[in-house]
């Protein structure tokens, strides 16, 4: 069974991208996390600690994203990523969609970005 936490439209002012004015200025990124997670022992015992507190995700997610200036958003949805899954040993996997929605593109456009699924790697069976 996998149960789901997700958390949407987590907003980042961040200095990520290819062209200059994007590190010197930075600008706004949209952050969406899927967490897969057994939700089974806090559905039964209402208990904080059977569970992924929300707050802390969004916390360790937003230093991953801030941390750190990524030319590629590949690489900073990675750091996302990859602080989840190390912080939180109940999340077995973590989707994670980043949004950039100004984006330098010569063209008009909704939103542009990228999503990253990282699944915890389990020692190998031998």
């Amino acid at each position: 069974m996998t149960d789901t936490i997700f958390i949407t439209g987590i907003v980042i002012h961040a200095r990520h991208g290819v062209m200059e004015h994007e590190t010197e200025v930075g600008q706004r990124f949209i952050i969406d996390l899927e967490l897969s997670v057994d939700l089974s022992e806090s559905s039964r015992t209402d208990k904080l600690a059977d569970t992924v507190s929300y707050s802390n995700v969004v916390a360790t997610a937003t230093e991953a994203f801030r941390d750190t200036n990524y030319k590629l958003l590949e690489r900073a949805a990675g750091a996302v990523a990859d602080a989840v899954l190390s912080t939180f040993p109940r999340v077995s996997a973590v989707k994670v969609t980043v949004h950039k929605p100004h984006a330098p593109i010569a063209a008009i456009f909704e939103d542009v970005g990228v999503v990253l699924m990282r699944t915890r790697q389990t020692g190998a069976h031998g």
